[in-house]
């Protein structure tokens, strides 16, 4: 699929536009690490599907305005002991 007219709802732009889905081609992306306060580090990586590109609206420097379909990858890289299934309970 290289494009596909739709109507989409878009962040920043009320009710339904007219649109165009664009398939990906190609795309790299990395893991981001978040450290939590309980001392776990998770690992996300998103993963674009598609994107949404308005009919007809554009931004400050003229360019289309695009929204994205992503799914969401996580795990978790470590976690301390304590968290961990069948850890002892300290009183």
């Amino acid at each position: 699929m290289a494009e596909k007219k739709i109507q989409a709802q878009v962040p920043g732009v009320d009710g339904l536009v007219d649109a165009f889905e664009v398939s990906v081609d190609e795309s790299t992306e990395r893991w981001s690490e978040v450290k939590l306060a309980d001392g776990s580090v998770l690992r996300i990586k998103p993963v674009v599907i598609s994107a949404i590109r308005v009919d007809g609206k554009y931004d400050q420097d003229g360019n289309p305005i695009y929204s994205v379909k992503v799914n969401q990858i996580m795990t978790v890289a470590s976690a301390p002991e304590r968290l961990r299934k069948g850890a002892i309970a300290k009183h």
